[in-house]
């Protein structure tokens, strides 16, 4: 037996006039008509109705089950593995949700939506597809064959407050020296690569780093997926990339928009990630004066992002590795790593100056490290190993 609600669900749906727009208004009013008519036959509670009622509404207008868990401000992450299979990641903890939809076709009916309101195509020729979110939510979503059993849904919500350094300082993602030397970078105009595995808060972090950037300088932000919110930033220029599309609309790859920032005439250029052939011109931009340039990359520690960024300049297929290692120490200054400790907290753990090349490798200086205390889950403290080498931007900007 269907539940009660997709049974008003399907007749409202029948009475829906297609051949014209209906208001919120009209198709609420739909919905309890049909909910006081069984109402004759049965008693429901207000609160019944009122669940009934908005079940219904988000099936036809919004995004059904998953309405719910987006308007629900402590969940960061939803992770739909099929129909009847809903987990969610709430405070670092990630948990099984009792929502489910209907059918696989409801699921498939959502995913349709959610593409459709961006202008995008997902089907079986072309099964993945990255988008986002009114309220800037970036998802993800795998459809069959690629995805073995059901259609596959990421969906990466962000806070609707602005997480500032002060607030992760509250959070113990780092200390209050600690950040107050990541400002100071900030202003002197360092070079930074902001590192860490997924979901370590790298673009929060950068979010929050952008506090300290001055009110009079021309910054241009480039991302696959526009998920950056530089508050405080008046001459701001956010652009993103493009994949090839139906209709024949050429891609624009982040290379492409790296190459077109250099022409904007930047004081600063922030490229949301770094996964592949464009590290190459993001490394070049950071060596052609626009210091104080920021990106972010997936890596296990800080030497492992030297490593990756190695890697993907190499697949430009452009400059042997010698040269390639000479731009990364001379463009890159910082490299500041993020991670989740057992608790599922985050926090900064490494602060990482690139000192120069030694012995034809790239030398790292470590000026800050987390050091957990023994036995204590999650607490631990900033130590700091070293003094800055490179000072000449900190004199230059009078820190």
């Amino acid at each position: 037996m269907e539940p009660l609600h997709e049974t008003i669900r399907k007749t409202v749906l029948r009475r829906m006039d297609l051949s014209r727009d209906l208001s919120d208004e009209e198709i609420l009013s739909m919905i309890m008509e049909e909910i006081c008519t069984l109402g004759k036959e049965r008693f429901f509670s207000l609160q019944e109705r009122m669940e009934i009622q908005r079940k219904v509404f988000h099936s036809l207008r919004k995004l059904d089950v998953l309405q719910d868990l987006l308007e629900d401000d402590t969940i960061s992450e939803i992770m739909v593995n099929g129909p009847d299979c809903i987990f969610v990641e709430r405070e670092g903890q990630v948990y099984k949700t009792e929502h489910t939809f209907s059918s696989g076709e409801k699921l498939e009916d959502v995913v349709q939506k959610i593409v459709a309101a961006n202008n995008k195509v997902v089907n079986a020729a072309h099964p993945i597809v990255d988008t986002k979110l009114s309220d800037g939510s970036r998802i993800n979503i795998v459809l069959p064959p690629v995805a073995l059993d059901h259609c596959i849904l990421s969906i990466r919500k962000f806070p609707k407050k602005h997480i500032t350094m002060d607030t992760l300082v509250q959070w113990k993602t780092l200390s209050e020296e600690v950040a107050e030397f990541v400002g100071n970078l900030v202003r002197a105009h360092y070079n930074i690569v902001v590192s860490g595995a997924t979901s370590s808060g790298k673009t929060t972090f950068l979010n929050a780093m952008a506090e300290f950037i001055p009110g009079d300088e021309r910054v241009v932000t480039i991302e696959d997926s526009a998920e950056l919110q530089l508050l405080g930033v008046e001459n701001l220029v956010r652009l993103e990339a493009r994949e090839a599309t139906m209709e024949g609309k050429l891609e624009i790859t982040i290379r492409d928009l790296v190459r077109t920032a250099l022409r904007m005439r930047p004081d600063r250029i922030i490229v949301g990630e770094c996964r592949g052939k464009e590290a190459l011109e993001v490394l070049q931009s950071f060596g052609t004066g626009h210091d104080g340039s920021f990106s972010t990359g997936h890596a296990n520690s800080a030497k492992d992002m030297i490593s990756r960024l190695e890697t993907m300049a190499l697949m430009a297929g452009e400059m042997p590795l010698m040269a390639i290692r000479s731009q990364i120490a001379s463009g890159v200054d910082i490299i500041i790593h993020l991670g989740r400790l057992r608790d599922k907290s985050r926090k900064l753990l490494q602060i990482m100056e690139v000192e120069g090349i030694r012995d034809g490798e790239v030398s790292l200086r470590t000026i800050y490290e987390y050091r957990e205390h023994m036995g204590e889950e999650g607490d631990g403290t900033w130590v700091k190993k070293d003094e800055l080498l490179h000072q000449e931007k900190m004199k230059r900007a009078g820190l």
